[in-house]
């Protein structure tokens, strides 16, 4: 098979068409030529969020908000939702972004808060080199303080 399972749009929604049918994923996967793992996360996608989650599916991702990403995390772990029926209402449509953000809240960081910006810190600076006339100075200072009798 050319190119890229994931890319092509047609084929997750045969993928979906054939699920519809009645057909389990072992039988998609070997139907359409794609591994039975990726077929797996097309149609945890296509039930969590729906068809138009397999069309956006290999886009750019968008930032999910915090507020929703929170409200999401409090459904299902104080609200007793199911963690489909949350990613279904919050159009949340990847499974391990959202067990994650679960694994944040319940590890006692609290919801899950917004990516800081900028990348890391960069090196501290070096103190200033002596200029030229600074230099000697303090040259000469060392060489009286050791020739000083105590």
């Amino acid at each position: 098979m050319a190119g890229n399972a994931l890319c092509d749009v047609a084929l997750r929604m045969r993928a979906a068409e054939l699920y519809d049918e009645g057909r389990g994923r072992a039988s998609v996967a070997a139907l359409l030529g794609v591994p039975e793992e990726t077929v797996r996360q097309w149609l945890s996608a296509y039930e969590s969020v729906g068809i138009e989650a397999l069309a956006l599916m290999g886009a750019r991702k968008t930032a999910c908000p915090f507020e929703t990403k929170a409200a999401a995390v409090r459904a299902v772990v104080g609200g007793g939702m199911t963690e489909p029926g949350a990613m279904a209402r919050f159009g949340i449509c990847s499974p391990s972004a959202f067990k994650r953000w679960l694994r944040a809240y319940r590890g006692g960081a609290g919801a899950p808060g917004p990516k800081p910006k900028g990348g890391p810190p960069g090196p501290k600076p070096r103190p200033a080199r002596p200029t030229r006339e600074q230099g000697p100075g303090r040259r000469v200072q060392r060489l009286g303080a050791e020739r000083t009798p105590t």
